[in-house]
């Protein structure tokens, strides 16, 4: 078998629907578009959602909720990682670009760093925000919570 005698399967492609070569094809006339009304005209085509008159589901849910422009979002990063980072490369601060160089968040990322952990040593944490939990952690082993 080579590449040049490749062929699919017996019965597994089916040609082209030829529409509207006239009547001995079986497909002239009307071509498969029925009698009349808008779909059997050329350039027709229904707007999105539309239902055949029917109230549309867009219409039918009620609205709700909304986003808040103001929303800013955090990456959280707990205080078990900071330690875990802290052991590894033996740091004793910890800032927003070395949590960048360990890729636990990207360069546009605000970190908040919240308390599910322990931390073993005096750490100085820079972020953009703490939980209570975590920075209460941090100055319990006096280390500095800083914020930016």
């Amino acid at each position: 078998m080579e590449l040049n005698n490749l062929k699919p399967a017996k019965g597994s492609v089916r040609g082209n629907k030829r529409i509207g070569r006239g009547e001995g094809s079986g497909r002239g006339g009307t071509s498969t578009r029925g009698h009349k009304g808008a779909q059997s005209r050329s350039g027709y085509s229904s707007k999105s959602g539309f239902e055949g008159g029917q109230m549309p589901l867009q219409r039918r849910l009620p609205k709700f909720g909304f986003k808040s422009l103001n929303r800013v979002e955090y990456k959280p990063v707990n205080l078990s990682t900071l330690e875990e980072l802290a052991t590894k490369k033996n740091l004793k601060a910890v800032s927003v670009e070395t949590l960048i160089e360990a890729g636990f968040i990207s360069k546009n990322d605000r970190v908040k760093i919240l308390g599910n952990g322990k931390i073993s040593q005096p750490l100085e944490v820079t972020a953009h925000a703490f939980s209570k939990s975590a920075a209460a952690a941090i100055e319990a082993m006096e280390g500095k919570a800083i914020k930016l």
